[in-house]
C-alpha cells in the first residue's frame, strides 16, 4: 500500500500575511507543506493628500455627482480634474452584458460577450477553496477586459430556506463554508484591480417582501450565522465595497442602518471601502449618508432625483448636512479609485475575456460541483463499450441558463447544454434518441418591473403533453440506457420571487415515473440551484445525480462525470429536506412573514436544525458519493494536553482510497460541546479539506483548526468567548456520515 503525507491548513491569518508574496516565501511554505492563507490588500492611503487637494477644487455638484448613479451602472466623474466615472457591472455568473445608460434595455453591442461561470451553489458544491480563488481571479480578468471598476459579486447571504429565489446564487447554509469560499473569491477578484462588491449586507435571506420586510434576529444568531462571511470579507479578504440590502433590520432600512453600517462594519471591523446601495434601496438623503451609505444606485426615477442627487444638494444648502460630510464620502470613492489604479498613474491590469483558459476555469469548477446522490447497481459511470443507444429526455437537456429570470445573467458565446456535452463526448457508434418529454410552460402573468415592492410569481402549467410523453417512452424503450435531465431553470428560480413549495414543476415527476417503468436503466439528472422534492424519484430510480446552473462548459463537465472521465467529488452545500415543514424556517412558521419576519429557529439553521432536532433529511449537508470508496481513520491530535485560546489544533487524519479509481474526497470536521454554558447546535462545521487520492493509496493530512474558531458570541460582553472544557471533533464525509471522533481539552478565556 502506498502512503504519502500532505499537510493542509484551514487556519486564517494566524499563519501568513498574503497569498501573493515573494517566491522565496512560497518555496519555504512548500518545504514545510503548509498552504498559505488568502489575504487581500487594504485600501491605499498613499494618495490621501492628493485626494484632499482634488476634493478642495470640486464644486458641490461635482462632489454629489460621485455619490449617486448618473447612468444605470456608473457614477459621475469630474473630467476637468482627471476623475473618471466609477464603472460597475453585475457579476455572480460572470460579467453582465452592457445595458443602456438610462434603461435596462441591452445596449446591443457585439463586443460584450463574457464567460458564463457556474452559479454560487455550483461553486460551493465543490468544497474547494482553490477553485473559489480561480473563479474570482478569472471573472476579475474578464471584468478588467470590460473596463469595469466594481463587480457586484459575490452574493454570500446564508441560505435560510430552500424556497429562496436566490438560493441558486448564494453559497451555502453554513457560515464556515461560506466564509472559506468567499475569502479566496474576493482576493482573486481584487488582485485584478477590480473591487468586489460583497452582497447583500445584511440579513437579506428572502425575496418575498424584500423591499420592506423588517428582519428580527437575536444578536448571537446574527453574529454566529449571518455575519461571519461578511466579517471575513472585510478583515481577511479586504473587500473594497459592500452592497447595502433592500430590507429593514430591527426597524431601520439597511442602507441607512447606522448600527450595522457604522457600528459593526466600520467601527468594529475596520472597513475602509465604500458602501453601495442595492438598486433603488435608498429612502432618505441625509440619514442614509450620515448612517454610512456612500453611493446610491438604482431605478426607475431620473438620476438627478435620487436621494443622493439634487435632494442632497438641497439638504446641504439648507444646513441639514455639512459639506465636510459630503467630502468624507467622496474621499472614500477616490481612495477606492486609487486602490484600483484607475487614478494615480500606476499601471493597471488589462484583463482578458472569452479565452479558452477562462472556459477551462468554468469547466474545472463545474466538473467538481456535480453531486452523485445515488448509484445502485453501479450504472454509473456509463460503460460505452456495452451500449449502442442512449435515450436523452427532458427539456433541461437543451435548456440554457446563462440568461433568464430577473437579475444578472451573462451574454455568452458558449453554453454547452447536457445534450451538446454528450454529443461532444460520445463516440459516433453510440446513437442518441432524443425526446423533449416535458415543456417549460407558465400561465399568463402581468409584466413586473425590477425593483417593485413585490413580484407576482408565475404559475406553472404542469400538465404533460401526451404526444411528448409517448415520444419519451418510445425513446426509453428502444435504448440501452436512458438519461433524464430534469429539475429547474433560471426562469423558475429567480431573483425577486421565492418559490411557493418544493414541487418539481412542469409535470416532471409523472414523466420520470413513466420512463422508469419502461427502462430501469435510467439515470435521473437534476439541474437546479436549490432543493426540490425528489422523494419518489429517489425511491424509484437507481441513479440520481445533482448538477447546477453550471456555466459555459456545464454540459461537457456533466457528460464527463456521467461517462467516467471525471470522478464526481461534489458535496451538497445545503440540506435537502424530505418535506418543507422539516426545514427550520418553515417548522417554526417564521417564513416569509409580512411586514416583519422573526428568525425563530435562532442558531439552528440548515443541518444544525436537522441534527439537533434529530430530523432525518432526504440528503444531508455535505453529502456526495464517488465512483470509488474511501476510508477515514487514525485521527489524532498533535497534543495530548489542552490547548489555549491563541493556539491551533492540528488533527492528523488518514484517508485511504479503497476502490479502483483515483478520486477526490472532502474530509469534514464537525465540533460539538455537550457541557456548555450556552445553547449550541449538536454539531458545527469547523474545518474541511478536499484532497485527491490515487487508487490503493493512503494519504495522511493535517488539518489546522484555530482554537478561536470554537468561540461563541457573548452578547453581554459583546465579544467572542472560547469556553473552557472538552470539545468533541467528529470527522467524516457528510454531516450524517461520521467515521471518527476525538475529544480535545481546551483552556478558553
Amino acid at each position: 500500500m502506498n502512503t504519502r503525507i500532505i499537510v493542509l491548513s484551514m487556519a486564517a491569518s494566524a499563519f501568513f500575511s498574503s497569498c501573493n508574496q515573494a517566491n522565496k516565501k512560497e518555496d519555504s511554505l512548500n518545504q514545510i507543506g503548509l498552504t498559505e492563507s488568502y489575504l487581500g490588500k487594504s485600501i491605499t492611503h498613499e494618495y490621501d493628500s492628493e485626494i484632499d487637494s482634488i476634493i478642495s477644487q470640486m464644486t458641490l455638484d461635482e462632489k454629489v455627482g460621485m455619490l449617486h448613479g448618473t447612468s444605470m451602472f456608473t457614477t459621475a466623474g469630474v473630467e476637468r480634474l482627471g476623475v473618471p466615472e466609477l464603472k460597475m457591472a453585475d457579476g455572480p455568473l460572470g460579467v453582465r452584458e452592457e445595458i443602456s445608460r438610462s434603461s435596462w434595455a441591452p445596449a446591443g453591442l457585439d463586443n460584450d460577450f463574457a464567460t458564463y461561470y457556474p452559479a454560487g451553489a455550483g461553486l460551493s458544491a465543490t468544497w474547494n477553496t482553490k477553485l473559489a480563488y480561480t473563479f474570482g481571479n478569472s471573472v476579475g480578468e474578464e471584468s478588467r477586459a470590460r473596463n469595469k471598476d466594481v463587480l457586484l459579486s459575490p452574493a454570500i447571504n446564508i441560505i435560510r430556506t430552500p424556497l429562496g429565489g436566490r438560493t441558486y446564487e448564494y453559497f451555502t447554509e453554513d457560515p464556515f463554508l461560506n466564509k472559506k469560499l468567499a475569502i479566496p473569491f474576493i482576493v482573486g477578484l481584487q488582485n485584478n484591480d477590480v473591487a468586489a462588491c460583497v452582497k447583500h449586507f445584511a440579513a437579506n435571506n428572502q425575496e418575498t417582501h424584500r423591499n420592506y420586510v423588517d428582519v428580527q434576529i437575536d444578536e448571537r444568531t446574527l453574529r454566529e450565522i449571518y455575519l461571519p462571511a461578511f466579517e471575513a470579507a472585510v478583515k481577511e479578504a479586504k473587500a473594497y465595497s459592500m452592497m447595502g440590502a433592500y430590507n429593514k433590520f430591527r426597524g431601520e432600512y439597511l442602507c441607512e442602518n447606522s448600527n450595522i453600517l457604522k457600528g459593526v462594519l466600520r467601527d468594529e471591523w475596520g472597513f475602509e471601502g465604500i458602501v453601495i446601495s442595492d438598486w433603488a434601496a435608498v429612502h432618505t438623503s441625509v440619514n442614509s449618508l450620515k448612517s454610512g451609505l456612500d453611493v446610491e444606485m438604482g431605478t426607475p426615477k431620473p438620476f438627478n432625483e435620487f436621494f443622493l442627487a439634487d435632494p442632497l444638494i438641497d439638504s446641504v444648502k439648507a444646513g441639514k448636512i455639512s459639506e465636510n460630510e459630503i467630502d468624507r464620502h467622496v474621499k472614500r470613492v477616490l481612495q477606492l479609485m486609487y486602490s484600483l489604479k484607475s487614478m494615480g498613474g500606476e499601471e493597471r491590469k488589462k484583463g482578458s475575456i472569452n479565452t479558452e483558459a477562462h472556459f477551462k476555469d468554468a469547466y474545472n469548477i463545474a466538473s467538481e460541483s456535480v453531486v452523485l446522490l445515488k448509484n445502485n447497481k453501479n450504472i454509473l459511470p456509463i460503460n460505452i463499450e456495452n451500449i449502442k443507444t442512449i435515450a436523452v429526455i427532458g427539456d433541461n437537456s437543451t435548456k440554457k441558463n446563462a440568461l433568464g429570470g430577473f437579475g444578472a445573467g451573462v451574454k455568452t458565446k458558449r453554453e454547452v447544454t447536457p445534450l451538446d456535452g454528450l454529443k461532444n463526448r460520445l463516440p459516433e457508434s453510440v446513437k442518441i434518441n432524443f425526446a423533449q418529454g416535458y415543456q417549460e410552460r407558465y400561465a399568463p402573468k402581468k409584466e413586473a418591473i425590477f425593483g417593485e415592492v413585490t413580484q407576482n410569481r408565475a404559475e406553472t402549467i404542469d400538465e404533460l403533453d401526451p404526444k411528448m410523453v409517448e415520444e419519451a417512452i418510445n425513446a426509453a424503450k428502444n435504448s440501452d440506457i436512458t438519461i433524464i435531465f430534469a429539475g429547474s431553470n433560471r426562469d423558475y428560480e429567480t431573483e425577486a420571487s421565492d418559490r411557493e413549495d418544493l414541487e418539481l414543476p412542469f409535470g416532471q415527476v409523472e414523466l420520470i415515473e413513466k420512463v422508469l417503468a419502461v427502462n430501469p436503466n435510467t439515470i435521473v439528472v437534476m439541474i437546479a440551484g436549490a432543493p426540490f422534492d425528489v422523494n419518489s424519484i429517489k425511491d424509484k430510480s437507481n441513479v440520481l445525480v445533482w448538477s447546477w446552473f453550471n456555466g459555459s462548459e456545464g454540459g461537457n463537465a456533466l457528460a464527463d462525470v456521467l461517462l467516467g472521465n471525471v470522478n464526481p467529488s461534489g458535496k451538497l452545500p445545503w440540506t435537502m429536506p424530505k418535506s418543507i415543514n422539516d426545514s427550520p424556517a418553515h417548522a417554526t412558521n417564521s417564513f416569509p412573514g409580512n411586514q416583519s419576519v422573526s428568525y425563530d429557529e435562532g442558531l439552528l439553521v440548515g443541518y444544525r436544525w436537522f441534527d439537533t432536532k434529530n430530523i432525518e433529511p432526504l440528503y444531508p449537508f455535505g453529502y456526495g458519493l464517488s465512483y470509488t470508496t474511501f476510508e477515514i481513520k487514525n485521527v489524532h491530535a498533535d497534543k495530548k494536553e489542552g490547548y489555549f485560546e491563541n493556539e491551533i489544533i492540528y488533527l492528523s487524519v488518514d484517508i485511504e482510497n479503497t476502490g479502483n479509481i483515483d478520486g477526490k474526497e472532502v474530509v469534514q470536521v464537525y465540533m460539538s460541546k455537550k457541557e456548555s454554558k450556552v445553547e449550541r447546535a449538536v454539531q458545527e462545521l469547523k474545518a474541511f479539506e478536499k484532497v485527491i487520492i490515487k487508487k490503493g493509496e493512503t494519504v495522511t493530512i493535517k488539518i489546522a483548526i484555530p482554537v478561536k474558531e470554537l468561540a461563541y458570541y457573548n452578547v453581554e460582553l459583546k465579544k467572542w468567548v472560547v469556553e473552557s472544557g472538552t470539545y468533541n471533533f467528529r470527522i467524516g464525509n457528510s454531516s450524517r456520515d461520521i467515521k471518527e471522533e476525538i475529544s480535545i481539552r481546551v483552556k478558553g478565556n
